[in-house]
């Protein structure tokens, strides 16, 4: 279930903790319809130079990221606590020796 929750942190881009208290692994699969594409339009380069190709045909009937974790019995609950977090106060380049 951790390995689930880092997945949905990465995508949903915020925080997600595991509180299902199970352990062990899960053979399960998960489908759902994505957000619309919003990231660099298709035929430019994107941020590794390549160009970006066209996003998949969306389906406007399927299910969102949130109805599909209910479909597993999971909840996805909006909460607040206290997280450990990494604050990097400056940034210089390393100088030549």
């Amino acid at each position: 279930m951790s390995f689930l929750a880092n997945f949905l942190s990465q995508w949903l881009g915020r925080p997600v903790l595991d509180k299902t208290g199970l352990d062990g692994l899960f053979d399960f699969r998960l489908h759902w319809t994505p957000l619309p594409f919003a990231g660099t339009p298709p035929g430019l380069p994107g941020p590794d130079g390549r160009e970006v190709s066209p996003p998949p045909v969306i389906d406007p009937s399927g299910v969102s990221i949130f109805t599909a974790i209910q479909e597993l019995g999971l909840k996805l609950e909006p909460a607040k606590e206290p997280l450990e977090v990494l604050v990097i106060d400056s940034v210089q380049k390393p100088h030549e020796n």
